[in-house]
């Protein structure tokens, strides 16, 4: 990467639906956010923020960070736009822009993240078109970081996508949107999609 690219993994969330942290849910012989951390630092980011928020004391204790600049959600209830609020200030001022990715889908390519990046060029956001959908990694560039300080909600950055506001570029991604874990029935999807065919 020619510029300074920052990389923020969200994993702040209450776990609401799943009734545990899933953060924390056993994955590959340690846990999912551990295992999305490594896809993380294999896209070799200039630097790399995860954000933090409920169980944040059992992350911290748990998965290994290093290499990471941790921040915390001071309303994690409040979703993934506060989690994003929290992790602005964190930012290196050098940084042309972020890629987003979800603490809980660990199946996001560094590839996928290289091409959206390159092609993501000097505009204000892109989002990858997977087979059945757009998803993320999503590109944030620093132009839009004072729309991102004032949003709420979880999917208070596709509102901003969507807007029309700023210009979006769409880069293709192989197969369909990665699996992300918000039940029980998701994190055995992905273990099984993990074992591969029977």
């Amino acid at each position: 990467m020619t510029r300074f690219v920052t990389g923020l993994v969200l994993a702040g969330g209450t776990s609401s639906r799943l009734g545990r942290p899933k953060q924390l849910l056993p994955y590959r012989g340690a846990t999912l956010l551990d295992a999305t951390l490594d896809r993380a630092r294999a896209c070799r980011f200039d630097q790399l923020i995860v954000a933090l928020g409920a169980a944040a004391d059992e992350v911290r204790s748990t998965v290994d960070l290093s290499g990471v600049d941790v921040v915390e959600s001071d309303a994690p209830a409040d979703g993934c736009s506060r989690s994003i609020a929290a992790a602005l200030g964190a930012v290196d001022p050098r940084s042309a822009g972020l890629v987003l990715l979800l603490g809980d889908q660990p199946g996001v390519r560094p590839e996928t993240v290289a091409v959206l990046v390159a092609a993501a060029g000097d505009a204000p956001m892109g989002v990858v078109r997977y087979h059945d959908g757009r998803g993320h990694p999503l590109w944030l560039g620093a132009d839009t970081f004072a729309d991102l300080a004032g949003l709420h909600g979880d999917k208070g950055v596709w509102r901003l996508l969507e807007s029309g506001g700023h210009e979006v570029v769409e880069v293709p991604g192989a197969g369909p949107v990665p699996l992300d874990v918000d039940t029980e029935a998701d994190h055995e999807a992905l273990l099984a999609a993990d074992r591969g065919p029977v």
